[in-house]
């Protein structure tokens, strides 16, 4: 069994006509539904408390959200709005991952999907944007650190987009490695090759930028033989994926053309590599903005989780360059 974390309030932040909407979560539980919930038991995400969002949040940050939201809302920036519901959803995505995370630290369930909005690798401590209003990954990881006995955390995005907000929270920690997938150039302009964090935590960042146009056996290469192998220099006691499918062949805000199947063995990649290292996944929903991709690729991921799919074998020449570039810090990598 895996958990499916879920909150009315995640239709009730209105965007309007804006790609990030609510019949995002709508199209994602019509299809799991229809397919009788696969392996799930459904639990409601409760709020998340202001100290739980203060490990990662600016306390300005934090006010400002509420009293944009007790304004009614409207554009935070050119691609980001929020209407009177978004503080409460918000709050509920951020916790929604955190209890997760506590649930799985405590040993309950091996994964959960946290199929709520908005999404949060953008947000960074003291700024909304692409987007994201709270960095829901980061605050369960930082609950995850300060609060549920984990030592260190594994953040797998593959989203289209570079999580820019996830990579500076966690600059300078060697507590938690963040991992990106994403197509470049694109928005936000970060996530360089060359880019590996700051002071101690030089080294726990690993930026995968791929060129439009890529598709499912290069994420999955990226996957197996860069991510997998450093999971297992790293030892992380939780992995978590900022699982965004705006990498989709179909999705109208990028240009990669990976598939259902791509995604459901990238998850299979980790589910295989959370029951070799004995520790929980967390899957948070982040992008993904054609309807019924999205809705087919979040269930052929969770299909994957909560079975014994065997994932494609994908070669190690796309994996090769990355390989090269970080294997003085992480030995395993031996592509």
């Amino acid at each position: 069994m895996g958990l499916y974390v879920s909150h009315p309030s995640s239709l009730e932040h209105d965007t309007g006509a804006h790609p990030e909407n609510a019949s995002r979560i709508r199209a994602i539980e019509a299809k799991l539904q229809d397919a009788g919930w696969p392996g799930l038991e459904r639990i409601e995400a409760p709020a998340a408390t202001r100290e739980q969002l203060a490990r990662i949040h600016a306390p300005d940050h934090i006010d400002a959200i509420q009293e944009f939201s007790a304004r009614g809302g409207g554009m935070i920036d050119i691609d980001t709005v929020g209407s009177e519901g978004s503080f409460e959803a918000a709050l509920h995505a951020a916790g929604g991952a955190v209890d997760a995370t506590q649930r799985l630290l405590a040993g309950e369930d091996t994964f959960a999907f946290c199929g709520l909005r908005p999404p949060g690798h953008h947000a960074e401590a003291a700024r909304a944007m692409g987007f994201c209003l709270f960095n829901n990954v980061a605050v369960a990881a930082a609950h995850a650190i300060d609060a549920a006995g984990a030592e260190r955390v594994l953040v797998l995005d593959w989203d289209v987009h570079h999580g820019n907000g996830t990579e500076a929270i966690f600059a300078t920690s060697d507590g938690v490695l963040y991992s990106s997938i994403h197509q470049w150039p694109l928005y936000p302009g970060t996530g360089a090759a060359e880019y590996q964090g700051i002071g101690p935590g030089e080294g726990f960042t690993v930026n995968l930028p791929v060129p439009p146009g890529s598709g499912s056996g290069v994420f999955l290469s990226l996957v197996q033989h860069v991510v997998v192998p450093i999971a297992r220099d790293f030892q992380p006691g939780l992995v978590a994926i900022s699982a965004g499918y705006d990498a989709h062949r179909d999705d109208p805000l990028a240009e990669c053309t990976v598939d259902t199947r791509g995604f459901a063995d990238m998850a299979a990649t980790i589910r295989d590599l959370t029951a070799e290292l004995e520790v929980p996944l967390l899957v948070c929903l982040e992008g993904g903005y054609d309807p019924d991709a999205l809705a087919a690729s979040v269930l052929g991921t969770i299909e994957a989780l909560g079975s014994n799919q065997e994932p494609l074998p994908a070669s190690t020449e796309p994996a090769m360059p990355f390989a090269e570039r970080h294997r003085e810090r992480w030995p395993a990598l031996a592509v």
